[in-house]
């Protein structure tokens, strides 16, 4: 790729890295002035528009599609039925979207921005600036943003076996007729249940259990829904060996002290992401990293040697997208003007696109505990919202955290269909510090599932089954 302006061998700053957080940060700096050489390396873009949010939620949808026209016999009078008829049709569509967006939202921009020059190549450290393919580049400041890749657990055998990663798993050509999911994290419950749903027979295994990070009562309810589908989840298990044989895939683990195996046609690796931080010349630099690997960061995106900053999954905190960019925005500010932005992730939602959807945001009720908060909690399930009556379905629940003298909300998690699209309420009551009577009298919508956040609300001092409907 040709750069979108000349070349020069000094800049006001340099960013590492041409994914979502790299392009923050160039354009923020470009909009303020600043000469900005933006390095990249590989396929630009980085790991949202090409391998992570854009090809797998696509799919998703697909798989939605799928399963929603069995699923309309929940209905009385209605029967549907769907399946796959082209698998490399499907994921041609998908890759022609991933080019589409990556042109429109990467490619075409940097022309727009005279003060960025792309420059492809290696970047590593020297001292003075960067060197990119070994030319040196002098920067008066340096984000560094170069992302994450997938992790790969430590089970004896692995180095062997031909395993697939959430990128390669989504470049298939041909579906596998069954498939085992190493991992129950978001992306091991998105991926997984995806592939159900388009006809692949699905185990899910996990050391822990589904999701860590959400409430008890969510995961419990999510498994169940995964179990429904046909997905068999096996949780609590330590692994003993993974190997290949005549073709297939099969994983011996212990669980409550028996050893048990497991055969599938393919093997998919779920296991977290690790920061891309090698071959970046970080020690010589004297940059301080974390046991993972990400680049040690303060809360002004400072690295531990002045003059350069580090934003994104590199970092290896809140590997969200959306963060990534947040928090190279604040890199580049910071770099330029002085470092007096303070990245700030108390009222950061998030998002698991399984079906029901999974989002959350501020504190878990064992993390208020921990922090030293007395906490009182409410759980509504969705029997009582009317829109997921109305549609009949009725998977999930929404509970609330608060601090039990003030009221304050302090966190929410939500299980439902349409979660995704309901969280942001939360965060914005949550940012503004509402307490649980505010929102319970705050006027929502009827017949939405945001709605429940409302009843949610009233739950802390009122038995909601009892309300009638927009009574409350």
């Amino acid at each position: 790729m040709e750069a979108c302006c000349v070349n020069k061998d000094a800049y006001d700053l340099a960013v590492i890295g041409a994914g979502s957080a790299g392009f923050s940060a160039a354009i923020t700096a470009a909009e303020q002035g600043a000469s900005v050489a933006l390095i990249g390396r590989g396929t630009i873009g980085g790991t949202c528009v090409n391998i992570g949010c854009v090809p797998s939620k696509t799919m998703i949808r697909a798989a939605e599609a799928v399963h929603g026209a069995y699923r309309v016999g929940r209905f009385p009078g209605l029967a549907g039925e769907a399946l796959v008829s082209d698998w490399r049709a499907l994921v041609a569509a998908k890759d022609d979207l991933v080019r589409t967006l990556r042109r429109k939202k990467y490619i075409d921009l940097l022309p727009e921005y005279e003060g960025v020059a792309y420059l492809q190549g290696h970047a590593q450290l020297n001292g003075a600036g960067v060197l990119v393919d070994g030319r040196p580049i002098a920067a008066g400041k340096i984000i560094i943003a170069t992302g994450a890749s997938p992790a790969i657990p430590d089970i004896p055998g692995i180095e062997s076996v031909p395993y697939l990663t959430s990128t390669t798993a989504l470049e298939l050509e041909e579906q596998p007729r069954s498939l085992l999911v190493i991992g129950g994290g978001y992306i091991g419950c998105e991926l997984a249940q995806m592939f159900a749903r388009l006809g692949t027979r699905v185990t899910l295994v996990t050391r822990e259990r589904l999701l860590p990070e959400a409430e008890p009562e969510i995961a419990q309810a999510l498994d169940r829904y995964l179990a429904d589908e046909g997905i068999a989840v096996r949780s609590g298990l330590t692994y003993s060996r993974i190997e290949s044989r005549e073709g297939e895939i099969t994983l011996t683990f212990d669980v409550d002290g028996r050893a048990e195996t497991l055969v599938a046609e393919k093997v998919l690796v779920t296991t977290g992401r690790s920061p891309n931080s090698a071959g970046l010349g970080l020690d010589e630099a004297g940059i301080k990293q974390m046991p993972t690997g990400g680049i040690y960061v303060d809360d002004r995106m400072r690295t531990s040697r002045p003059g350069i900053y580090a934003a994104g999954d590199v970092t290896g905190r809140d590997q969200f997208v959306y963060m990534a960019a947040y928090g190279a925005k604040l890199a580049a500010r910071n770099a330029l003007n002085g470092d007096s932005l303070v990245y700030d992730n108390t009222t950061m939602p998030w998002v698991v696109f399984t079906d029901p959807q999974v989002a959350g945001v501020g504190l878990s009720e064992r993390q208020a505990i921990q922090q030293g908060f007395d906490v009182k909690t409410s759980v509504v399930s969705l029997e009582q919202v009317s829109r997921a009556l109305a549609a009949r379905d009725t998977r999930g629940l929404i509970k609330l955290i608060a601090e039990a003298g003030t009221g304050r909300l302090l966190g929410a998690q939500i299980l439902a269909p349409e979660g995704a699209d309901s969280i942001q309420t939360m965060a914005l009551a949550i940012k503004f510090g509402m307490t649980t009577a505010e929102l319970g009298e705050t006027i929502f919508p009827y017949l939405t599932t945001v709605e429940g956040l409302k009843l949610a609300a009233q739950g802390f001092e009122k038995d909601v089954a009892k309300l009638s409907c927009c009574a409350g």
